[in-house]
């Protein structure tokens, strides 16, 4: 788990070391414990080293092959490389390092980029041939690890963060104003290719570039394709335990983010249960028992199970004190403060271990959020299937005593243009033109919410949302030096999922049905039974009506920079802060959604 950056040139420039020097320097957080950088007439490549497997100096990066050919930075791990390296041992490599590295540079030269076909991973890395003068970069298949670059033609620039990027090149400091309309309406991020600069663009997930007189990309990971072709065969949890499995590969201390949820429940069951395993530390965000959504209850039922357990508790206090730190680590615009709680997990995680698991992506493979009942649904409606209909209506209201399922639903069966206008005049704040720029033949009204069955909803989940929780998580994990892994997010899992029948996923009023089923005995059943859906929250409905909020709040509404943000009506987002303060109403996240954009603008953009 590290960092990487780049520079590629059309013609030869002794000015991409420094600059690629620069970049390193700007992510040294995602590798504290080694650098590299290696030059070669038009090309620099650049790396941080979080050193995780083969601890030694010889795993070190740039990597270059025995003949000096190919040379290799890589973030990410390879979990299966153990049994990869042996296939190539087979065919004739030998290898001077035990790290997995060495293992994917030596699968390229072996099978080309077919190799990607055969890594279990997560993963973001840049191989040059020296000989060709052909740069090959690619992502893993759901896009855990990162990859932007900007591309004009001359010059090719990539890191594995935004920052460095615009170390380098400030002229890009550019607002994708359309990321932003998408962010403030749908609370969504990461839906495509683009970016909030509006010239800097991601690597997409599954997907590789070749760079040589052009820029040439292409998928080598179809998840459409893959899901048709796909035949189950066995069970989810046999393929849980061999993801954990996997992802316990390391030599470092190995920790779980345990939220008390089912995702990070089922991941320490196992652990736990089946492997017998005292040693695993967690690490929770608690808020005590005044705060209606605190886990403590259900992460207690590990104590007696595994040797340490350690807590953080957030607080408006360390939120107010650590909100520019957080969100320049963040480097994009987040829309709530969830990921927050996350990110002071790590910080107390990385005084302890250097890699934790957690459950991250069951929720879109198997319809965790409560609006995917929408989806459900709807599929039942299209379908014609109007007393499983009535039957899972009834089964939603008694298990949850809520008509939030209901309100989804109904949202789900408008046009796109509807749906737009809703999810707008909810927001109630947004500067006239800017809607009227923006609203027209919007991509998540179009796409993610127009899905015809569950099973569509899940899949467009991968393609268009879940991104950008990986993000977060990813920014949050490497801000801290620490590598997150996420078992639910092994390539066997998740087409396992993706495929099952609807009545597996959600049955009775129940998610996740497959999941609570299969870990039946080996989890706790009051975790197994439960019907709510927290993670890590926080209360920021409250935390802004604390004094110390308010207070700077309206100090930023009142500042002629916010005033001069076109996406925001001003004078209306005064009245509904107002309206927040008096607990009229709770519009918490909008409120993190203007803290965030003005200080995203004030230190990235002007």
């Amino acid at each position: 788990m590290c960092g990487i950056c780049g520079i590629l040139r059309t013609g030869q420039n002794s000015d991409n070391e420094r600059r690629t020097s620069e970049m390193m320097n700007a992510m040294n957080h995602r590798g504290p414990d080694d650098r590299g950088l290696w030059s070669d007439n038009k090309i620099a490549m650049g790396f941080v080293r979080l050193s995780i497997i083969d601890l030694s100096s010889t795993a070190n990066q740039p990597m270059k092959d025995e003949n000096g050919r190919y040379v290799i930075t890589f973030n990410g791990e390879i979990y299966n490389y153990i049994e990869i390296r042996e296939k190539l041992k087979e065919k004739g490599h030998s290898f001077r390092t035990s790290s997995d590295t060495e293992v994917l540079l030596k699968s390229y030269i072996e099978w080309g980029k077919n190799c990607l076909e055969m890594l279990n991973g997560m993963f973001a890395f840049a191989i040059y041939d020296r000989y060709s003068g052909k740069l090959l970069i690619a992502r893993d298949r759901y896009g855990v690890k990162p990859l932007y670059y900007y591309h004009n033609g001359n010059i090719l620039i990539y890191a594995s963060e935004i920052q460095p990027i615009l170390k380098v090149m400030p002229e890009l400091k550019e607002a994708n104003e359309e990321a932003v309309f998408n962010y403030l309406v749908f609370n969504r991020t990461d839906y495509n290719n683009d970016t909030f600069f509006k010239r800097i663009k991601k690597l997409g997930h599954g997907c590789y570039a070749e760079i040589d007189n052009g820029f040439k990309s292409g998928k080598w990971y179809d998840l459409k394709d893959r899901l048709k072709n796909h035949v189950n065969t066995g069970g989810l949890l046999e393929k849980l335990e061999s993801s954990v499995k996997l992802r316990l590969r390391s030599d470092v201390p190995v920790g779980v983010c345990l939220s008390g949820g089912l995702d990070s429940s089922a991941i320490m069951s196992i652990l736990t249960r089946k492997f017998g395993r005292r040693d695993i530390n967690s690490f929770s965000a608690v808020y005590g028992a005044d705060f209606k959504y605190d886990e403590k209850r259900f992460i207690s039922e590990y104590e007696e199970e595994i040797d340490k357990m350690y807590y953080t508790t957030p607080t408006y206090k360390t939120l107010f004190d650590d909100k520019e730190k957080f969100i320049n680590a963040q480097g994009e615009p987040i829309p709530s403060t969830s990921p927050y709680a996350q990110f002071k997990v790590m910080e107390l995680a990385r005084n302890y271990v250097k890699v934790t698991l957690d459950g991250q992506g069951a929720d879109e493979e198997l319809a965790g959020y409560h609006y995917f009942f929408g989806n459900y649904f709807k599929e039942l409606l299209i379908r014609f299937r109007l007393a499983a209909l009535a039957s899972e209506i009834i089964s939603y209201r008694k298990l949850h005593h809520s008509n939030y399922a209901y309100k989804t639903f109904a949202y789900y069966l408008l046009p796109a243009f509807l749906k737009t206008k809703l999810r707008g005049d909810k927001a109630g704040y947004l500067g006239k033109e800017f809607y009227g720029e923006y609203s027209k033949n919007n991509i998540i009204a179009g796409e993610l919410y127009s899905s015809g069955s569950l099973n569509e909803a899940l899949y467009k989940h991968f393609e268009m949302k879940l991104e950008h929780l990986l993000k977060w998580e990813d920014r949050n994990s490497m801000h801290h030096s620490i590598e997150a892994r996420l078992p639910f997010l092994d390539y066997r899992v998740v087409e396992h999922c993706l495929t099952l029948p609807s009545k597996e996923i959600i049955y009775r009023g129940e998610t996740k049905h497959t999941l609570r089923k299969e870990m039946s005995g080996i989890m706790p059943e009051n975790i197994r039974k439960r019907s709510d859906k927290i993670g890590f929250d926080t209360p920021e409905d409250d935390w802004f009506r604390e004094g110390i909020f308010t207070k700077y709040i309206q100090e930023m509404l009142n500042s002629e920079e916010f005033r001069n943000l076109k996406c925001i009506d001003t004078d209306k987002a005064i009245l509904l802060f107002k309206l927040h303060t008096e607990k009229k109403i709770n519009i918490s996240k909008d409120i993190w959604k203007w803290i965030n954009l003005d200080m995203w603008y004030r230190n990235f953009i002007n």
